[in-house]
């Protein structure tokens, strides 16, 4: 019996020793670290001695702790500090008082920082009292940084990157860092007739009035001091001497962006504007803030990582009479520049040809892949954009039947019989099309039966003999492709297409939209793959697409990659084998002959001889009833090679035959 009530009495006289033993400073001091590395506050500030409390109130302590952190975006908190051995222990039991070392390393918007520092821990309150006795910490400044100890504050500085420039292939600017003129007003100098200044002011800068009071109203500003309303470009030969004669305007230089291309490369390069709340959310804020830019558009929006650089920070610890003290710095990176392989020559040139014309090209070297130009008609000019005195400016964009907000060159489009030489590729490329063997047409329309119902292809114009392809790209014969189409079936053509790049992104820096086979992706139906055979029925095509297919007639059958920054490896293949060279050198014949002999009679005006492929795409309302029209020519100087253009010009139903043509021939004999 006294066996079993010593385990009773065992496990009562344990419980009776937990409850007595005393909190160490190591297991205090563990909370307290555990809080702070989850910069739980309240339980901070809950853990100070009573000393701590009564010299630092909550926001001097702990809240301004929290908010440093947040201004210094502090991340990857951690504090570890070495315990107490045994010894120590006993001696901070008897004195009631402990230190114990820490490290802190946290990440800051200015790098990492790393500092060691030291806790005293008391004990306060009494054992038969209300207030349990613990261990409590004695915090002070040193805590945040060791060098807060004694006072001082901490700064920010920030250093902002120079924005990377944009340059042609030539080192010719596209996107630069320029000389802007900044037009302000001092207030103090407004005179006894402000209101109507301020009015006057308004309607030359193209902002409201409310605009200008806003910033005359800013807290900052003094009677004497300079402020901001507008930036202008110093060709405003007109509009800066006008302000100027108003009293308190000021005007000063100061560095902006320029865009020396204007509309001709608004699409390509795209400019830059004011970061918006929506931005910032999803930006990193130690690189961006309300005050910044950001690209829009074009170049600019798409290497905006690398224009945009990475700003410096320093962080200080600043006392009176004291030099400062850094605790982080990063320095900083000014953006990269980028160089394309656009020509701005051939650039300005293509879009110039266009006038009052709506539409899309593309440029390039046939036999090193460069992108030359990429066009879209009409545009925007990006410096009306960023320092323009229209405050219409946008509605008058948008409301422009021609749209030119969008980015034709980075659409797609239906080729037409510009397609037909892609046809004629994949038609002798899986033996269905022969050099030289023509087959017989009779009439200019032609129906594969009862399946068709009403429906029939229609050629310009009727042949004697036999049709082969070198006659069908001369004449642009719908029908020899639409029967060859057929004749080959839908899964031999779709596969021909996909291997022309249909359905896949292009290998190109610049985002361009991928060029489509149909809706669903194939070609089951019979009239549809008729239709697309000679470019027309769903598929659609960008202009760049367009071109670099040509390139294969030019390159012994293989297709070239297209490149768009200079720093990429040029004259490499994309597409290999899709002819053979000797079929590569029969297209290229009938593509001249379709200058001499055919459709595209109007390239003979220029003085060498020019090759390429005409056509006109129907945009029909229905199969009854027709709509508008667009043009193309895919042309090049026959002997050279050493630029291709495929142009679109939309519309063309009530203009001249051969726009087109005449376009490209234009711009290709202003390049000679």
């Amino acid at each position: 019996m006294k066996r079993i009530l010593l385990l009773f009495i065992i496990p009562l006289v344990l419980v009776a020793c937990s409850n007595d033993e005393e909190v160490t400073p190591n297991e205090r001091f563990n909370d307290y670290v555990n809080h702070w590395n989850e910069q739980e506050v309240g339980e901070m500030y809950g853990m100070f001695s009573q000393a701590a409390t009564e010299s630092y109130p909550e926001d001097q302590s702990t809240l301004r702790t929290e908010k440093i952190y947040q201004d210094l975006n502090v991340s990857d908190l951690q504090i570890v500090f070495e315990e107490l051995n045994e010894e120590e222990l006993e001696m901070a039991m008897e004195e009631g008082t402990a230190k114990l070392p820490f490290t802190v390393n946290m990440e800051t918007i200015a790098g990492p920082i790393t500092y060691e520092y030291e806790a005293t821990l008391v004990q306060q309150g009494e054992e038969d009292e209300e207030e349990e006795l613990n261990w409590y910490v004695n915090w002070d400044p040193g805590f945040i940084f060791p060098d807060l100890k004694d006072g001082g504050e901490i700064g920010i500085h920030t250093v902002n990157p120079k924005r990377g420039e944009i340059l042609d292939r030539n080192q010719m600017p596209l996107a630069i860092n320029g000389t802007i003129v900044e037009v302000g007003v001092v207030p103090g100098e407004l005179g006894n007739n402000a209101e109507q200044s301020k009015k006057q002011i308004a309607e030359l800068l193209g902002i409201s009035t409310e605009s200008v009071d806003t910033a005359l109203n800013a807290g900052w500003v003094e009677d004497n001091l300079f402020v901001p309303l507008k930036s202008a470009l110093p060709s405003e030969e007109e509009l800066l001497p006008e302000l100027s004669a108003i009293d308190g305007v000021r005007l000063r230089e100061t560095t902006g962006r320029i865009y020396p291309a204007g509309e001709a490369a608004g699409h390509l390069v795209g400019y830059i504007r004011s970061i918006t709340a929506d931005d910032l959310e999803d930006l990193d804020p130690s690189q961006y803030s309300a005050n910044d830019k950001i690209g829009s558009r074009g170049l600019e929006a798409n290497y905006e990582e690398q224009l945009k650089g990475k700003k410096g920070v320093k962080i200080t610890i600043n006392k009176e009479e004291q030099d400062e003290i850094v605790l982080a710095e990063t320095p900083v990176e000014d953006g990269e520049t980028i160089s394309v392989t656009i020509d701005v020559n051939v650039q300005e040139k293509l879009f110039n040809s266009y006038e009052e014309d709506a539409g899309t090209a593309a440029a390039i070297h046939p036999k090193t892949g460069e992108t030359l130009a990429l066009v879209s008609s009409p545009a925007f000019d990006p410096n009306e954009v960023l320092y323009g005195t229209s405050g219409d400016l946008w509605e008058r964009i948008e409301n422009d039947e021609q749209n030119p907000l969008i980015n034709r060159f980075a659409s797609t489009y239906a080729p037409g019989s510009v397609f037909k030489p892609v046809t004629g590729a994949i038609g002798l490329k899986n033996g269905s099309i022969e050099l030289g063997q023509g087959i017989e047409i009779d009439g200019k329309t032609w129906s594969n039966g009862e399946g068709w119902g009403n429906y029939e292809v229609t050629r310009v114009s009727t042949s004697d003999g036999p049709v082969d392809l070198e006659d069908a790209l001369i004449r642009s014969d719908n029908i020899f492709f639409a029967r060859k189409a057929v004749e080959m079936g839908s899964d031999a053509y779709v596969s021909g297409l996909k291997e022309f790049g249909f359905g896949e992104d292009l290998p190109f820096e610049y985002p361009i939209t991928m060029s489509t086979i149909s809706s669903s992706g194939d070609l089951d139906d019979e009239i549809l793959l008729a239709n697309s055979s000679y470019g027309q029925g769903e598929l659609e095509m960008s202009a760049l697409h367009v071109a670099l297919t040509y390139t294969t007639f030019l390159n012994e059958g293989n297709m070239i990659k297209p490149t768009f920054l200079t720093s990429e490896e040029t004259a490499q293949v994309w597409k290999e084998g899709l002819i053979t060279p000797e079929q590569a050198t029969a297209i290229q014949e009938a593509l001249r002959k379709v200058v001499t002999e055919g459709t595209a009679k109007k390239a003979q005006n220029a003085d060498f001889p020019i090759s390429g492929k005409t056509s006109t795409v129907e945009l029909k309302l229905s199969d009854s009833e027709s709509g508008a029209e667009n043009g193309w020519f895919v042309g090049y100087p026959t002997d050279d090679q050493d630029i291709l253009i495929a142009m679109m010009v939309e519309e063309t139903q009530d203009k001249e035959g051969g726009l087109a043509v005449q376009k490209v021939t234009d711009v290709l004999t202003q390049m000679k």
